[in-house]
């Protein structure tokens, strides 16, 4: 079975940096590893997401977060990182770490439905 523990969130003022840290219980070959948040009240959305493309990686943003955000994996610790800047009060949300198996997901990074595990969600909060 396996795991995504995450570490990092918290809280912070605005324009602060914070590094969320997504360590799996296992080094599958997993096609896309990502980032995902959700709002109070709001439906889950993705933020970056890294994926298989060909014989490379490919990166996406959401429009809200790019030139802000960085996902990195380091596949020697089995580790995915988030690295936040310029975080602003609209960054506030639960932000769950995921991964994929899926060869889907190579076609669809950014749909949450096609990713196989998730961490348990650490907050993270941006007070104005």
């Amino acid at each position: 079975q396996v795991q995504l523990a995450e570490s990092g969130g918290g809280l912070v003022q605005t324009g602060d940096s914070l590094k969320l840290s997504c360590t799996t219980s296992t080094q599958n070959s997993y096609t896309a590893m990502g980032w995902f948040r959700q709002a109070p009240g709001k439906e889950r959305e993705f933020a970056a997401v890294l994926f298989r493309s060909g014989g490379y990686i490919g990166y996406k943003y959401a429009d809200s977060v790019r030139g802000r955000f960085t996902i990195s994996r380091d596949n020697a610790k089995n580790t995915v990182d988030l690295q936040m800047n310029n975080l602003k009060p609209e960054d506030s949300a639960i932000y769950y770490c995921a991964a994929s198996t899926s060869g889907r997901a190579t076609a669809l990074p950014t749909v949450g439905r096609v990713y196989d595990y998730w961490s348990q969600g650490t907050p993270v909060t941006v007070s104005a």
